[in-house]
């Protein structure tokens, strides 16, 4: 069972949505952050860096920079920025580009199913991480970036939700990354009947966010372990849920700074050891699960390790990014630990193959590992069984705006 509950969201007023809604702010480089800092005044950015152009600032992550974000988040509600609904939803969330489009619903979401394991998760996070995230919380008293959430469609929730997205929209914004935004809000009716369909779901599996969603239970704990009466909503995080039909994934590509020596004649026999490997006319992603391609010194190998190197009972063995590490980066180049490592760079696959070719062939990079994307099944055989996937694994879709519906811990 899941459960997920409807709240009064604080939002952007209609008119100043498309300013107000932004990317995660580590997800700018420093000029354009500065610039859309600079040019735009609504944009939730001046709420993240409330001291921007500030000449004496407090210490990042620190609990008086978070007072200074409480205190602009003040400042946009008083200016009549973002609003606060009188009445407590559910909200659509649409998100479409090139073709891909994705529904899922906005809402509060179980801190106890997360402690009880029906929010499965299949990353581990750093207690230095949820130490920052759980300060923040306790300071600044909202959520403002959903954790994405995947579920077993249900035709019960499917049918509310393409009733909606056939009315028109409460927002309709498109950002200058091509992607167009709708939100649509619930009436009560509606929200409490997705609310009670959502408890026959038989588990939740965090897609992004695990450090979000460990924080806030870490919050809500504390509250409790004060033994002080607190809000009910401190007892849900933000959330958006999604069919996980409707997720995409694509993989996280290894960029390798420097082969030690060893040229492109050695690779082949060292992996010829491991399984077949042969070249290929020209640049291809993986078209199969456990295909490695490989570029260095402008040729391009396929790499197919041999099945027996395969533990096919053991979830997180079966990924192409753990038989990489296992198989190659460990025992060829040395390298142990992908957290701590400076030799890889992780390229999204949503990049362009033409980038990775241009970073080896400028010696920027000695050598690419090119994977084929985990599936939403290999995810969840990981959370299943209770396991971690290695870092950078997957690549998920749709990335979210900050700022579109805020949820309030303390009312």
């Amino acid at each position: 069972m899941a459960h997920i509950r409807a709240f009064e969201a604080i939002r952007p007023v209609r008119s100043k949505v498309h300013l107000v809604a932004t990317r995660p702010y580590y997800s700018y480089k420093k000029n354009v952050l500065k610039a859309k800092l600079e040019d735009n005044p609504y944009t939730f950015l001046h709420i993240i860096n409330p001291e921007f152009g500030a000449q004496i600032k407090t210490k990042p992550n620190s609990r008086a920079r978070f007072f200074q974000v409480k205190q602009k988040f003040e400042q946009f509600k008083a200016a009549g920025i973002l609003i606060t609904d009188e009445h407590a939803h559910l909200y659509i969330y649409r998100q479409s580009k090139d073709g891909f489009v994705v529904s899922g619903f906005f809402a509060g979401v179980s801190v106890d199913d997360y402690l009880t394991g029906k929010i499965k998760k299949h990353e581990q996070t750093l207690t230095a991480r949820e130490d920052v995230f759980t300060s923040y919380l306790d300071v600044v008293g909202f959520n403002a970036e959903p954790v994405l959430l995947t579920y077993e469609g249900q035709k019960p929730i499917q049918a509310i939700l393409d009733t909606y997205l056939l009315t028109r929209s409460e927002y309709e914004f498109t950002t200058t990354d091509r992607i167009t935004h709708e939100v649509w809000v619930l009436n009560p009716t509606d929200a409490a009947y997705i609310c009670s369909a959502f408890e026959k779901v038989p588990a939740l599996y965090i897609a992004d966010g695990h450090h979000r969603c460990a924080s806030s239970a870490r919050y809500t704990q504390q509250l409790r372990e004060k033994g002080a009466s607190y809000p009910t909503a401190a007892n849900f995080f933000l959330g958006y849920l999604v069919d996980e039909n409707d997720v995409q994934i694509a993989a996280f590509h290894r960029l390798l700074r420097s082969t030690n020596g060893l040229d492109l004649k050695g690779l082949i026999a060292i992996l010829s050891n491991e399984g077949t490997v042969e070249t290929m006319a020209s640049a291809l992603l993986p078209e199969k699960k456990h295909d490695i391609h490989i570029y260095m010194d402008s040729t391009w190998l396929k790499f197919r390790p041999n099945l027996h190197f395969i533990n096919d009972q053991d979830p997180v063995e079966q990924l192409d990014a753990f038989i990489l590490s296992d198989l190659i980066l460990k025992p060829i180049f040395g390298i142990t630990d992908l957290k701590t490592t400076e030799q890889l760079e992780f390229l999204p696959g949503i990049e362009p193959i033409e980038k990775i070719i241009e970073y080896i062939d400028t010696k920027k990079f000695e050598v690419a590992f090119l994977l084929h994307p985990a599936r939403i099944s290999d995810i969840k055989k990981v959370a299943d069984a209770g396991m971690n996937m290695p870092p950078k694994s997957t690549w998920v879709e749709p990335k979210l705006r900050s700022g579109l519906t805020i949820y309030s811990l303390t009312t």
